[in-house]
């Protein structure tokens, strides 16, 4: 046997308005932050070949800068792959109107993490390079 539906509430619909509101910002920040790290990766895969291409200077940054390049790309798309099925979870969960707080890992810290280990790994690059 199924309860009966809930009576309208003017306060509870605008307050899921809100929160719905606040997911949308929030995934719209996610989709500008994923963008630039698309953006910074294919940009340094295309300066470094364009001045290995100009100035041929004997060291070999090509494949490091590829690598790094590829690093970002792979970040930003994995990032905005999380942020839209976590939008689409919350979503789900204010039209059902479960509101408890679930501990999560948080995407913020998880991309923070994986750019730790890309600037760790081009740190270690570069200065294995420069030698």
């Amino acid at each position: 046997m199924s309860s009966p539906p809930e009576p309208y509430n003017m306060t509870n619909e605008l307050a899921k308005e809100r929160n719905r509101a606040a997911a949308e910002r929030t995934l719209m920040a996610w989709i500008r932050t994923s963008l630039s790290l698309i953006s910074f990766g294919f940009g340094i895969d295309r300066v470094v070949a364009a001045i290995h291409g100009a100035f041929d200077t004997g060291v070999n940054a090509l494949n490091l800068s590829r690598i790094l390049g590829l690093a970002f790309i792979s970040i930003g798309t994995l990032a905005l792959l999380a942020a839209a099925l976590s939008h689409r979870r919350d979503l789900k969960q204010i039209e059902r109107g479960h509101f408890t707080y679930t501990p999560r890992l948080s995407l913020s810290f998880i991309v923070a993490i994986a750019l730790i280990g890309v600037g760790f790994f081009a740190f270690i690059g570069i200065l294995v390079k420069g030698n």
